[in-house]
């Protein structure tokens, strides 16, 4: 199993620190498993192939684009800093 842990700021709260973990076995599309803590709390949950699919559908964008969209988004740290707002609710 593959994981990656990263800092983020959410635009919501600038001054907030939370950490992201994302954990998969063969690829992100194929599913995965997400850790979103404060350092206090922590919440966790799971994308699977079939979200994944359903929602590159509802974007109207090709399958492999989304992934490569969501592995910047979630597991390229520092290359792809400053490219991507994350919000909490």
């Amino acid at each position: 199993m593959e994981k990656t842990l990263n800092r983020i700021n959410p635009v919501s709260d600038p001054e907030a620190t939370y950490f992201l973990q994302v954990s998969w076995e063969k690829d992100l599309g194929a599913g995965f498993g997400i850790l979103l803590s404060d350092g206090q709390c922590a919440w966790t949950g799971t994308v699977s192939e079939a979200e994944i699919s359903r929602e590159a559908a509802d974007m109207e964008m090709n399958r492999g684009k989304y992934v490569e969209e969501l592995k910047k988004a979630l597991i390229a740290g520092e290359e792809s800093a400053g490219k991507y707002n994350f919000a909490i609710s």
